[in-house]
């Protein structure tokens, strides 16, 4: 028995210490470039088959291909993606979320440039470059953190790591060359990819697929150790390998044997999944998230009428055209799962490949049991649809690379957990229909499906429900402060997702008349997203063009050329648009702008009163300001209770803070930068919640109301950084803010356009056409069209000249003299002076007079 325990001791080392390698080079390529480099096993499958061409096929010593591979090809690869692909998105000043996107196209392209040259075959003949001692494996990972330790603190190198990391800019400012840093960065993380694959090699699967799959795997062991910890890596990944090991030698009876199997096989993604579900996330709230798309024109009938010509085309065919054409209708109806969450919903979605699955491997075990083809997977789209509250549960407090993480954890525990377990799977067959047993009629059932599909997800993309899914994914934060629910909006995304990708994955299935559990694996869900990603996510087209493109490039050529066809394009994201956006469109004629300032009276002068006394006239004194929407019924009072908020870590930035709004009245904050205003100014928006004190309306306590629900009790808001919604109108805009405010009218949009004078030409417009005086107004416009009785304004005269403040100012004045509350943070005291019946300063967290 201890013999067993010590050879299982010694193989989970030799797991572990290739996790953490593999979580070594993770942390320094994200402590370096702030990328989290999915492509990392990639890049290692490629260096293993780099060092197995040189050795076994060119008959090279194994000494001198391992010195050529480890110090030249891997750090080259890391290198060239430093200065082709992720420099340029620097430049361009890409967030995270874009980055990631262009690490999954190196990822895909690699895959499918090894496919392409070296074939889809597993390789059992690698060579071995440490032998089979676990200690010297080991002994190299102690060694390479010790050196990544080393050189991190006491080096002039390590000092310049740590200050590109904490503030690049600032680091750039003084004299460090951040190029450098993150193209060393990527060279040795690039380094630790490759020894890690020549490592594995020789014990697992090599093939295009497999390692990049197992290497997904171990990002555990980063995550937990929060990207920034090697110690917590190196430790996780030997705890993680040694009980991997020890868990072989458990083989209880029943129904627990194969699921205990499961687990012990598959430690790692448990961990993964723990790891992505449970722990907090990597990246930043909003920060991250992707970029909303370019305003998408409409597209002219005559181009869907040439799409539908061409997808009635097959049904001429007959043989093996057919049989390949009819996986076309079931994939874009799974990828048009892909421009509900992530191109409507702007989130990271990079597990619907375990929805298509699990709706294939339903639909075959229900008609396994009897029931017919069509009733059996509609029973499979209505199970499949709530597990898509898996990934949607998690997506209501992460963003960007935590959710991405979240739903690529869940997409690889189905393959690992179900897909490839034969308990599961074995043994199942899928009919088609009866009446649809042939190719061309089970092809003209998949094109009436995907009509339905089409014209689903176009209704949803437009009015109430449409505006506010646009609105999520342009500005999130911009979003709930109009009132949406985010939270249930992105459950609705995802849950609408699963279940079209699990209707797609079932007629894909019995398109196919087998379950292949090859054909849902989490490399496909990477290869789905990054084509509906350079395709356009937002286009109804995408899915379209984006199944012809992948089945007929892998059908028509060799195995691979879809993935790097696919692969380039996706990592030059950012720098290439979205091919859809070059076909011919029919646009909007463009107005002008069309609209001015709102001003006193109809006649729009912008009059200036004296002062009391006879004193000379002040620039931001209001004049007679326009009627507001509506007589407030009932004056509210917000009020904030001694709040005190500290952050973790211990920094304070409010201190037994009281502050009454009173109706009808303007309320300044004025004070330096950091005196706390915009954090009070968040804690009685709902934004942040304090960790003393309470905020309360009309004396109830509101203090866990979230924003959201504090617009619709009345409060509204605006932002120091515009929060409108690019891809709506002005009119769009507007109207969201009156569907989901305090109160629902449809009177108040127009009401609300005119006050702003936003009611011309300019109403028609895309907001992300409209210079930044203009959206100040739409973005107020929005906020008073929900007929609120509070208005909290930050930095309302940002970026607006003097003309547009004199406006503003009247429009303020007016709202007071109506009966509105207002909250003012604003820096201009010439403004602040002519609007304000109170003001406060604030200093050091603490409201000082």
């Amino acid at each position: 028995m201890a013999s067993l325990t010590y050879d299982l001791t010694l193989a989970g080392l030799a797991v572990g210490s290739a996790a953490a390698l593999t979580g070594i080079g993770l942390i320094v390529t994200y402590r370096a470039t702030g990328v989290l480099n999915l492509a990392h096993g990639a890049i290692a499958m490629v260096c293993a088959y780099v060092l197995r061409q040189l050795v076994v096929e060119w008959g090279w010593p194994l000494p001198l291909g391992a010195l050529l591979t480890l110090l030249v090809v891997a750090p080259g690869i890391g290198l060239v993606l430093d200065r082709a692909v992720f420099r340029p998105l620097a430049l361009l000043g890409s967030n995270p979320a874009q980055t990631l996107v262009a690490s999954i196209g190196v990822f895909v392209l690699l895959v499918g440039g090894a496919a392409l040259v070296w074939g889809g075959g597993a390789r059992a003949d690698a060579p071995v470059l440490l032998g089979d001692d676990p200690w010297a494996q080991l002994a190299a990972v102690v060694l390479l953190a010790g050196a990544v330790g080393a050189v991190t603190r006491w080096t002039r190198f390590g000092r310049e790591l740590r200050a590109v990391v904490d503030n690049r800019p600032l680091a750039m400012l003084g004299g460090i060359d951040a190029d450098r840093v993150s193209a060393a960065g990527w060279a040795f993380g690039s380094f630790t990819a490759g020894l890690t694959g020549v490592l594995l090699a020789p014990y697992v699967r090599l093939d295009p697929y497999g390692m990049p799959l197992l290497v997904i795997e171990v990002i555990a062991v980063a995550v937990v150790a929060r990207m920034r910890s090697l110690p917590v890596a190196i430790v996780t990944a030997l705890a993680l390998g040694v009980a991997q090991a020890q868990l072989t030698r458990f083989h209880p009876e029943g129904w627990a044997g194969p699921l205990v199997q499961a687990v012990g096989a598959n430690l790692f993604v448990l961990a993964l999944l723990v790891a992505a579900l449970v722990l907090p996330g990597v990246g930043g709230r909003g920060q991250d998230a992707l970029p909303p798309p370019a305003v998408a024109p409409r597209t002219p009938p005559g181009v869907w009428l040439t799409v539908a010509v061409l997808f009635l085309l097959p049904l001429g065919f007959a043989g093996t055209d057919l049989h390949t054409a009819v996986q076309v209708p079931a994939l874009a109806i799974v990828l048009l799962s892909l421009v509900v969450v992530t191109g409507r919903g702007g989130q990271i979605a990079l597990g619907q490949a375990a929805y298509a699955g699990l709706g294939a491997l339903f639909t075959a075990l229900l008609a396994a049991g009897g029931l017919p083809e069509l009733v059996a997977l509609g029973l499979a789209v209505l199970l499949v649809a709530p597990l898509g509250l898996v990934t949607g549960w998690p997506a209501i407090r992460r963003h960007g690379l935590a959710l991405a993480l979240a739903t690529l954890a869940v997409g690889v525990a189905v393959s690992r957990f179900v897909f490839a377990q034969p308990y599961a799977t074995a043994g199942l067959e899928l009919g088609r229909p009866a009446g649809f047993s042939d190719d061309r009629g089970y092809y003209a059932l998949e094109l009436v499906v995907l009509s339905g599909c089409l014209l689903l997800v176009a209704a949803l993309r437009r009015g109430r429900t449409g505006r506010a899914l646009a609105a999520l994914r342009d500005h999130e934060p911009g979003a709930e402060a109009a009132g949406v629910r985010v939270s249930l909006l992105k459950l609705l995304a995802f849950v609408l997702g699963a279940a079209l990708a699990a209707l797609g994955g079932g007629l894909l299935g019995m398109g196919l008349r087998a379950f292949d559990p090859e054909a849902y694996d989490p490399v496909r869900g990477l290869l789905w997203f990054a084509a509906i990603i350079v395709l356009g996510a937002d286009s109804l087209l995408s899915p379209l063009a984006a199944a012809a493109l992948l089945v007929a490039l892998d059908a028509g050529t060799r195995g691979g050329v879809a993935a790097a066809t696919v692969g380039i394009l996706a990592a030059l994201v950012g720098r290439v648009p979205p091919l859809t956006s070059w076909l011919p469109s029919r646009r909007a004629p463009a107005a002008g702008d069309g609209a001015v300032p709102p001003t006193a009276g109809p006649a729009g002068g912008a009059e200036r009163h004296p002062k009391p006394g006879g004193a000379r006239p002040h620039p931001h004194r209001p004049a007679p300001g326009p009627r507001p929407l509506r007589p407030v019924p009932a004056p509210a009072r917000l009020a904030a209770h001694r709040l005190t908020l500290t952050y973790p870590g211990g920094l304070t930035a409010l201190t037994d803070v009281t502050l009454a709004l009173a109706p009808g009245r303007v309320t300044a904050l004025v004070g330096p930068n950091g005196a706390g205003k915009s954090t009070l100014f968040d804690c009685l928006a709902g934004t942040l919640r304090p960790t003393g004190g309470r905020v309360t309306l009309d004396g109830t306590d509101i203090t866990a109301r979230p924003a959201h629900a504090r617009t619709r009790l009345g409060v509204a808001r605006s932002f120091q950084q515009l929060a409108v919604f690019p891809s709506l109108t002005v009119e769009e805009n507007v109207r969201l803010g009156a569907e989901q405010g305090h109160v629902r009218s449809p009177a108040t949009t127009e009401q609300a356009l005119r006050l702003l004078g936003l009611a011309g030409a300019v109403r028609h417009r895309p907001a992300a056409d409209l210079p930044t005086g203009t959206l100040r107004r739409v973005e107020l416009a929005r906020a008073l069209a929900g007929g609120p009785h509070t208005l909290l304004l930050d930095e309302p005269s940002a970026g607006l000249d003097a003309a547009e403040t004199d406006a503003l100012a009247r429009v303020l004045a007016a709202l007071a003299a109506d009966g509105l509350t207002l909250l003012v943070v604003e820096h201009d005291p010439d403004l602040v002076a002519g609007i304000a019946d109170t003001v406060h300063t604030m200093e050091g967290g603490r409201i000082v007079s």
